[in-house]
Formats: C-alpha cells, structure tokens, sequence
C-alpha cells in the first residue's frame, strides 16, 4: 500500500519531533484514518522527504516522530518557469496541477487584454492562497519534494517590461516557426501561454520586441488549460526528464 505523504511548513530534520495541524492534521486523524504507529512522508519543500511515524493522535492535532531523510531526486534539469494568462477556476487549477506534476520550476500568472477573470485585491488574494494550496497537493501526489514557486498576478503589460527573464516561446497556433524546431539555449526555458482566444495582435508584437518566439505546437488548437501541460512534457522530453 503506497505511504501517505503530506507537505507542512514547519522545519524538518532527521530526527525529532513534529507537530502537525489544522488540515493536515484532520486529513491524516479523520479522513485516512491513520493511527499511532502508521507510517508517513514529510516534505516542507527543501527538496528532501522525511520519513515519519506517527506517536500519538490529539483532538486537533497529530504528532510524528521524525526518522530520517533522504533528497529527492525527481527534479527537472531544466527549469520551466510557465507564464500562464489566467483562465476561469476549474481551467487555471488544471493548467497548474498539471503542470506541477510535470516538473514545472515557477509560474507566473498574467491577465491579458482577453483574459475574462478580474480579480480585486482581496480576491487575488485568496486566487493565489487557492494556488499555491493545488500546487503542493500535485507535489504530495506527484512525489515532488521542491515546490514550484506561484508568484502573484500581474498585467502583461506589467509584466513585460519588468521581467529581466523574458519568455524564450510563446505558443501561437499562427506561427510558421513548430516548436519541435526550437533549441533549447541552457538550462532554463520560459513558456507564455495566452487565454482562451489568445494574444492580441498588439501584445504578440510586443512581446517578439522584447525577445519572444512565437511557435506553434501541433496541428490542432488546444485549450489554455491543455496547452501550457502539454508543451511543458515536449519540453521536458526534450531536456531528457521524461
């Protein structure tokens, strides 16, 4: 049976003693029912996992004796940082798991001029809470012990010029230029994926005059939420992580 595995933010060691509360805490007590002497995985986000036994089972608490760990060796060689055009919640929340899973470094979300949702500050706020909570469940299920970092959201017009590590490609169904073509230059790689109906012709040019490259990927159109995963596991495939 496979190990439970939950991400706190609390340090971590080899040794010890730890605390664990809230969700995680009544995840582990009352929806898998696990018991003083169960065995489960720690991760904060260091790179390692923690192994761990469980020494006692409080009302709003669960305590876990620390027993070792180990680094873990599931990153990527190469760092995808994907700038993701914000889409409606389900969308966003796959485009992010999925992306997770498949090794993804940083995201970035953007809201362009097609981009439906507009988020006020209290809500951008709780959206980005709401984030960074799907990305280290896809790193508890993925087995990923480095949490990629999910930065606030942005205009793209923000974003653009403030940006000292421009997108390397821009997905563009229109483009001449197939990403199959595309070299990767070292060992880093930024990956702009637009909304659901694109880029305006505006913003593609200002993004090719700050150093995009447009390219295309495959003959079909994807969703926003299809294509950032998709193009991340080529790029993967290509940097000989898959």
């Amino acid at each position: 049976m496979r190990q439970s595995r939950v991400y706190t933010p609390h340090r971590l060691s080899s040794s010890g003693t730890v605390e664990l509360e809230g969700p995680v805490s009544h995840y582990l007590s009352r929806v898998l029912r696990l018991s003083a002497g169960d065995h489960i995985g720690l991760f904060n986000g260091d790179g390692k996992n923690y192994l761990g036994e469980i020494s006692e089972i409080r009302r709003q608490s669960v305590l876990v004796r620390l027993s070792g760990s180990e680094l873990a060796d599931n990153e990527s060689p190469l760092k995808i940082t994907l700038v993701q055009a914000i889409s409606r919640s389900e969308r966003m929340d796959y485009s992010l798991q999925k992306a997770t899973e498949l090794g993804v470094f940083r995201i970035q979300p953007v809201i362009s001029s097609r981009v439906e949702v507009r988020l006020d500050e209290k809500r951008a706020i709780k959206r980005l809470a709401h984030w960074r909570g799907v990305v280290v469940s896809a790193c508890e299920q993925s087995g990923r012990a480095t949490v990629p970092e999910v930065n606030a959201s942005v205009s793209l017009e923000d974003w653009i010029p403030g940006d000292r590590e421009l997108p390397n490609l821009v997905l563009d169904p229109l483009s001449a230029t197939k990403m199959s073509s595309f070299s990767i230059p070292g060992d880093a790689v930024s990956l702009l994926v637009g909304p659901e109906g694109g880029f305006t012709l505006e913003e593609m040019d200002k993004l090719q005059s700050k150093g995009a490259m447009p390219v295309s990927f495959g003959p079909r159109v994807l969703r926003t939420e299809t294509a950032g995963p998709a193009a991340i596991a080529v790029l993967q495939s290509m940097a000989g992580d898959l």
